[in-house]
């Protein structure tokens, strides 16, 4: 039996899995419910009749080193020997989740993916991949023609770069809040969708909605701003979107220049298939194509939005099946 895990910020999903690929036993998980991850595995062990364990592999938010993970946005420290020993596995791997992601992302089918650059051309090379949710995430499928590696990368941590006026000001707003350095992740994510809409806001003319204001008192502010730009309810909340697409637009393009992806740009992560009228609707692929000379060739990698969230458990599940 193979026990696959993806942990993130907002969420943790685990399950068993038989080597056959069929799925014995899965549970979601509010990450922020539990202060250790040994807290949430131990309730997993409890809730369900545990086989012998061939291997554990986990995808983890955040980076892994030498079989250790301190969580991005969690108060978690994860150690493969300490899982090793709790769950009795034989083998025990800790990936970065856009290591997985990637991994998952490999062997799903055409049907899972929604294509947004029209005038793409199909062609094999690396592909980068970036997802959006608490975080953003990314990581590099390297490709030649014999191998395939995936490399993870905390570049969602590299400096955010404005584009425009209103992002200018965007980035002074974010300095003052939370100091000199402003990477993409304070952006393109969950809490940058957030943090876009109070810099709108403050210091602009856009006012907020009663509808909207009275939701954030109950649910996720994130994703209420975007219900409400899709339904198109609320000019502060399509606004914030709309900001938010561009974002993420111009940090894909950056990554697929700097790995030269002509294999592709993936998009995975919660964000962006909640959010597929917002997505699909020009904003993201205008900003993704302007890179001045670079847009003839920006415009024939293909650009994909993946629909299936459980991507990278299957990762993690395929990268311990192979292994």
């Amino acid at each position: 039996m193979i026990l696959a895990g993806d942990i993130g910020g907002t969420k943790t999903l685990l399950a068993l899995f038989s080597t056959g690929g069929d799925c014995v036993a899965k549970q979601q998980y509010l990450s922020a419910d539990f202060k250790r991850f040994d807290d949430l595995l131990d309730s997993f062990l409890t809730e369900h009749a545990m086989p012998e364990l061939a291997t554990v592999c986990l995808g983890v938010a955040g980076p892994v080193v030498e079989g250790q993970c301190v969580t991005t946005n969690l108060p978690w420290v994860l150690r493969a020997d300490d899982i090793k020993t709790r769950t009795g596995a034989r083998h025990v791997a800790l990936l970065n989740d856009l290591e997985a992601m990637s991994w998952g992302l490999l062997h799903r089918p055409e049907a899972d993916f929604i294509a947004l650059n029209p005038d793409a051309e199909h062609t094999t090379g690396h592909i980068a991949v970036l997802a959006a949710g608490t975080g953003l995430g990314e990581a590099i499928i390297v490709r030649d023609k014999t191998h395939t590696r995936i490399l993870s990368t905390e570049g969602g941590h590299s400096d955010f770069a404005p584009t425009d006026e209103r992002e200018f000001q965007l980035f002074t707003f974010l300095q003052q809040k939370y100091g000199h350095h402003i990477s993409y992740e304070r952006v393109v994510s969950g809490m940058g969708i957030v943090d876009i809409y109070d810099f709108l806001k403050q210091h602009t003319k856009l006012s907020a909605t009663t509808d909207t204001e009275q939701r954030f008192e109950q649910e996720d502010k994130a994703a209420v701003i975007s219900q409400q730009a899709q339904a198109r309810q609320d000019p502060l909340c399509i606004e914030t979107m709309r900001i938010f697409c561009r974002c993420y637009g111009a940090e894909a393009s950056n990554l697929a220049l700097k790995t030269l992806s002509y294999g592709g740009v993936l998009l995975a992560g919660g964000i962006a298939a909640k959010n597929l009228d917002l997505m699909t609707n020009g904003v993201f692929m205008q900003a993704f194509l302007d890179k001045g000379r670079y847009h003839a060739l920006l415009k024939k990698i293909p650009v994909k939005i993946c629909l299936n969230a459980e991507a990278a458990l299957l990762g993690a599940f395929y990268y311990a099946l192979a292994r």
